[in-house]
């Protein structure tokens, strides 16, 4: 009689599923489980054995698991999306499933921790600080730099307190519940068209059936208020909702949504929590106890056992799209999930994708329209100032229009923002003497000047190096000149125009937590801002009232990204922009400087022509069968080696399949990125029919190639950067 098996996959990429000898008493498929591993022990996750084919061994070689980890099985829901990734994507399944236990430590069952409270007891010697902290602490509980933190004293006060016997010990559990949120705390008083859209949202959960919508409302209907009744109908069936937010500085505005229509915040998964958070929400996501998860893309992957809901917020985004390790885009893997969890789906935005619209269009997605904004406030009058005619005055970037507009809306006591997408000081540093440009050694990317910080660093690889005082390649001192303008250049020129207004610097540089997006958004509340000036980070999900004047200081910028996507990323990320402005009661007022404000793009903003930009947009794609209207993919080859690297591409581009119809292979050819953190790199785009079996295509056309050992080929399906 054969020995029972169990099909066991690990999360080492390097290794495909693995056959272990069952205990007498079996396992459940999906359970986690611990497995030798030549001397070593690995966290897999036990497998449906007819779905992951592997080399079967000799029972007598079969080792035995070494035990079941204390958590929930891996639903079948989870295990289906693991294959399906993987096999869209062109991945391993170990590659995905280790963003599923992505927290190793969360495996390892309960844990507790010792925290401190005031115990009533006065310590026989008292201190002015210890009385401070006494008083202050009242009934808070916590860690020792906790207590010292809110209180306002050092660690050793706090463990002198503890010493003395007036604070003590409390053995609590780290996996502690959740705040249980209230679907009946707070319920908003809806407008007609909120309404109608939160009814069908409400209905399709209720129905537990896969549905997707596109809840496309302009900026300030109040799409967010609009899908939380959606989310309020999952926790009153008692099952659990997510929602992805694509940057983690937009997290706080949601929360403080989130909590005044709950009672309390969600559970939250982003990659500034520490260690001991991280593995608290994956395992309250992975128990149940977490019932409404806000995150970053990879929330999507934390094995939620009864998920009725999914959000994509400002699903539009780009961000959504992960171009490292497991290159997928997290928009079409939620519709994914959902349709294989059998629930509703909602991808809200302002500026749908043109993808997004083509379902809509083919009847698969339904489109629920919020287009006016919530309670009476009006959309921006949107003005472009032609850069040709009213220029800047010499050695500056904001032309005499918008900086008249500054100064009335400040004397108002208004707020102003800029948008530039430019982080740092100036793009490119030049030698005025030899014009030399001070380049990335390890990228093929000019290095960034941050004046802030006096440093030149590139935004490829993260390389920092000091701003050195002469020439690197002539040696002449004080030649290096900055050229052209970003964001701090800017701020440095709004302090010498208005050096009595308070300007807030919002970008990844100065953004990047949401305790920082917390203070940003209290300040501004708090009218301690009259002036911001920002990236894409400030375009969306910030609501301030008095906002009431956008400056775009170069909409050009967004024109020349070189892709197929370049014009409808203008068109987004401008209109995102634009939408910040009078969102109270105030009304608002948008300049868009640029050089050519007859650009199709530009023209449809300044007309407010969303469809019409839409409809041209969307025909030019179909005519180039470009998505949605085709496939594309890229194989990016890459190593240490220029030479290695070249000659394996040109050996793929020779096995490239022939005689195709609809098929077109371009490439191979060094990348626009040619060099990237120190590897060399060649692509190959692969245009292919909307029809086409892109992902079957390619696995047998490079199964044929050899490719060396210092040489990486990946693949990217459905390609975002082009570089």
């Amino acid at each position: 009689m054969p020995a029972p098996r169990l099909r066991v996959l690990t999360r080492n990429a390097a290794l495909g599923p693995l056959d272990y000898r069952a205990p007498a008493e079996g396992v459940p498929v999906g359970s986690v489980v611990r497995v030798p591993l030549g001397p070593r022990e690995l966290h897999g996750v036990v497998w449906d054995a007819d779905r992951l084919p592997t080399t079967e061994v000799a029972d007598a070689k079969l080792r035995p698991i070494h035990g079941v980890a204390p958590v929930l099985p891996i639903p079948a829901s989870v295990r289906r999306l693991v294959e399906w990734v993987a096999a869209y994507y062109l991945v391993p399944p170990a590659a995905v499933l280790r963003m599923v236990m992505s927290v190793s430590a969360a495996l390892d069952g309960a844990r507790t921790v010792t925290e401190y409270r005031v115990s009533g007891q006065l310590p026989e010697r008292m201190t002015e600080k210890r009385e401070a902290a006494l008083t202050t602490l009242g009934d808070a509980q916590g860690l020792v730099r906790e207590l010292a933190e809110w209180s306002g004293v050092s660690d050793a006060v706090i463990r002198g307190l503890i010493s003395a016997g007036a604070i003590e010990p409390v053995t609590v559990s780290v996996d502690r519940a959740p705040p249980l949120p209230d679907p009946g705390f707070g319920p908003p008083v809806l407008e007609a068209e909120q309404e109608a859209a939160a009814s069908a949202l409400v209905a399709a959960v209720k129905a537990h059936d896969f549905a997707p919508f596109l809840l496309d409302g302009v900026t300030g209907s109040g799409k967010t208020e609009t899908y939380l009744e959606a989310v309020a109908a999952a926790l009153d069936a008692g099952g659990q909702a997510l929602v992805l937010l694509p940057e983690i500085a937009l997290t706080e505005p949601f929360l403080r949504r989130f909590e005044a229509r709950f009672g309390c915040k969600p559970v939250q998964w982003h990659s500034d929590l520490r260690s001991s958070e991280r593995r608290a929400a994956w395992r309250a996501a992975a128990s149940g106890a977490a019932k409404v998860v806000v995150g970053a893309r990879s929330a999507l992957f934390l094995p939620y056992p009864d998920l009725r809901l999914i959000v994509v917020d400002e699903a539009h985004e780009t961000s959504f799209k992960q171009e490292d390790g497991v290159p997928y885009h997290a928009r079409d893997v939620a519709v994914m999930r959902a349709q294989i969890e059998a629930i509703p789906i909602v991808l809200a935005t302002a500026t749908p994708a043109i993808e997004t619209l083509a379902q809509v269009t083919r009847g698969r997605y339904r489109h629920l329209e919020l287009p006016s904004r919530f309670g009476g406030a009006q959309m921006p009058e949107i003005e472009a100032i032609d850069l040709r005619v009213t220029p800047p005055e010499q050695g500056r970037w904001l032309a005499p229009p918008l900086v008249e507009a500054m100064k009335t809306t400040l004397a108002r006591g208004e707020q102003a923002l800029l948008f530039l997408n430019r982080r740092g000081y100036a793009p490119l540093t030049l030698c005025r003497h030899c014009g030399t440009r001070i380049e990335c050694p390890n990228c093929t990317a000019w290095m960034v000047e941050h004046r802030l910080v006096k440093r030149l660093q590139c935004h490829h690889c993260g390389l920092v190096e000091a701003v050195p005082d002469a020439c690197p390649e002539c040696g002449e001192e004080h030649s290096l000149v900055a050229c052209g303008p970003g964001v701090e250049r800017i701020a440095e020129e709004v302090s010498a125009l208005f050096p009595d207004a308070n300007v807030a610097l919002v970008t990844s540089d100065t953004i990047h937590s949401p305790a920082q997006a917390k203070a940003l958004v209290d300040s501004a509340l708090a009218g301690e801002i009259d002036i911001f000036i920002g990236t894409q980070l400030i375009t969306k999900g910030y609501h301030f009232p008095e906002l009431t004047l956008v400056g775009v200081v170069d909409a050009d910028l967004a024109l020349k990204g070189g892709d197929l996507r370049a014009g409808e990323r203008s068109f987004q990320q401008i209109s995102q922009v634009a939408g910040r402005a009078g969102r109270g009661q105030k009304p608002g007022h948008v300049y868009i400087q640029t050089h050519q404000p007859e650009a199709p793009v530009l023209a449809a903003l300044v007309a407010g022509d969303a469809p019409g930009f839409y409809a041209a947009e969307t025909e030019a794609r179909r005519a180039a069968a470009m998505p949605p209207f085709g496939r594309l993919a890229a194989i990016i080859v890459s190593g240490p080696d220029e030479a290695e690297v070249a000659a394996t591409a040109r050996a793929i581009g020779r096995a490239a399949p022939t005689g195709i119809d609809g098929l077109t292979i371009l490439g191979p050819a060094p990348a626009p990125l040619s060099l990237l953190r120190g590897r060399f790199r060649h692509r190959l785009l692969v245009h292919a029919a909307r029809r086409a079996d892109v992902q079957g295509l390619i696995a047998d056309w490079l199964g044929g190639v050899e490719v060396p050992r210092n040489v990486r080929v990946a693949v990217d399906i459905d390609p975002y950067s082009f570089v």
